[in-house]
């Protein structure tokens, strides 16, 4: 069996597989994050600990861990977790939606060297500018930093003893070159660093330490367990639904938005403000728009009625062309296409025929438009999009899966029921590197239906998104 740990921000989840990828069981602990200042956002790695101890916990309270062979890892993306050199925690993990460091990401995106050499924009959400935020604002943290890990090799050090990153969550950092699939001497000293505060490099199929026989011991696994190199999360994600080859590709409607395109080659741009990473698998890339709220814009407006997001979305009924109302997502700014951290969410056009209905299609329209954003900048660089799956709670509605197949104009695929996130992938992964298995178990999951795109509306939503771009326009200078 293998085990597969997904550490996101809102909550660890662990998925045990068989040998015939099957899940046996599965098991979640909750996090919470922390925003002491307006635009950041913060964790304490201890808690990361402490979730996986119970999510192994509750596994093991299951179904025997005594067969497991591998584990391999997921999780959020680009926090910054500083340790001293004994491995202690210096301050609380700047995670990757925390914009606090926008003016140092500005500053580094302004030195050619960054894209030439990572293939992307350094955004404030990234690693790199966290540290020189750090080394301005708090610079004893800052000289005492021995070592910056990822979140989930900051879980990996507690597994194994071993600080080791892998080439999807690295490519995160600002500071790989991701052509080449290695640290770049030059942009780490370009914002303070030094290769030797950084862990170690494998793909994510490869072994990156064993278990450490005192939590084998506790949680009832054997002695000599692997642990996989792992992915960051929409990596790991795209291992678990099978998107490895080029014209693959997923979107994902979770606390985040994300269009993610596998690739044989890699072909950055950008200025798109498209992401071009390694992908968890030797010799292979991937493309991905980002946009920072998604379900989280929707569970937003559930807040605000004080209703389930189901019960919002549940009442509209057959999807209709989008109406007059405008709902931008941008509540903590934005990634793809505008690298904007200063922007924010916005309402437009209400009118007293406003109802509850058309402010719930209009939060979904807003998302699905800026999905059109991410797809209309990956179609740029020249990636082509043959089959997409949609993945993430927000998938859930039809409605909204509706919406985005006919704003893409492309058929959307629906899993069956079952779990093809993080967790799952990371499983994956910890069974090739256990077996010395390689990318022909990253299958594709049996699909459930395809959601077609309703002709009828292709135009509506194409006029509907050209005011959505032109409202950011008008509203940037005022934010």
């Amino acid at each position: 069996m293998f085990i597969g740990l997904d550490l996101g921000t809102s909550g660890l989840k662990a998925v045990l597989i068989n040998d015939s990828q099957a899940i046996v069981a599965e098991a979640t602990a909750p996090l919470t994050a922390a925003r002491p200042q307006p635009g950041w956002s913060e964790q304490d790695p201890a808690a990361w600990l402490d979730a996986a101890d119970a999510a192994m916990q509750a596994l093991a309270g299951q179904v025997s861990l005594a067969q497991v062979r591998g584990i391999g890892l997921s999780g959020q993306m680009h926090g910054a977790t500083l340790l001293d050199r004994d491995d202690a925690v210096l301050r609380p993990c700047i995670l990757w939606n925390d914009t606090r460091a926008a003016v140092e990401a500005a500053s580094l995106d302004a030195d050619p060297r960054f894209r030439a050499l990572t293939g992307n924009i350094v955004f404030a959400g990234f690693t790199a500018p966290k540290l020189v935020w750090v080394a301005k604002h708090e610079p004893e943290i800052f000289a005492k930093t021995a070592r910056v890990l990822l979140p989930k090799d900051y879980l990996r050090l507690w597994l194994t003893g071993e600080a080791v990153a892998e080439m999807s969550d690295a490519a995160g950092t600002s500071w790989l070159d991701v052509g080449k699939r290695d640290w770049s001497d030059e942009l780490l000293a370009a914002s303070g660093m030094s290769r030797a505060q950084m862990p170690r490099l494998v793909e994510g199929s490869e072994v990156s330490g064993q278990l450490r026989d005192k939590l084998a011991d506790r949680w009832g696994l054997p002695k000599g367990v692997i642990v996989a190199g792992g992915g960051g999360d929409n990596a790991a994600s795209a291992v678990g639904v099978g998107v490895v080859k080029a014209g693959d590709a997923f979107v994902s409607l979770g606390t985040s938005g994300v269009l993610f395109a596998a690739s044989d080659a890699y072909q950055p741009d950008a200025a798109t403000a498209v992401h071009t990473f390694c992908h968890a698998l030797p010799e292979t890339w991937h493309q991905m728009g980002v946009i920072l709220a998604a379900a989280d814009a929707l569970n937003w407006f559930a807040r605000i009625t004080d209703k389930p997001s189901a019960t919002l979305t549940g009442v509209l009924g057959d999807l209709q062309a989008p109406g007059r109302p405008l709902f931008l997502p941008y509540l903590g700014g934005e990634r793809t296409p505008h690298n904007d951290a200063n922007i924010r969410g916005s309402f437009l056009h209400l009118d007293h025929a406003t109802d509850q209905s058309a402010m719930t299609r209009a939060v979904l329209e807003g998302v699905t438009h800026a999905i059109r954003d991410s797809y209309d900048a990956l179609s740029a660089t020249g990636t082509q999009i043959k089959r997409l799956i949609a993945v993430g709670g927000g998938s859930k509605s039809d409605y909204w899966v509706r919406a985005i197949a006919t704003s893409l104009d492309l058929p959307v695929q629906l899993p069956v029921a079952g779990d093809f996130g993080g967790a799952f992938g990371a499983a994956r992964l910890g069974m090739m590197a256990a077996t010395g298995a390689g990318v022909e178990i990253a299958t594709a999951p049996q699909i459930a239906r395809t959601i077609d795109p309703e002709p009828s509306l292709t135009s509506a939503f194409r006029e509907a998104h050209t005011r959505y771009r032109a409202s950011y326009g008008a509203l940037k200078g005022l934010t």
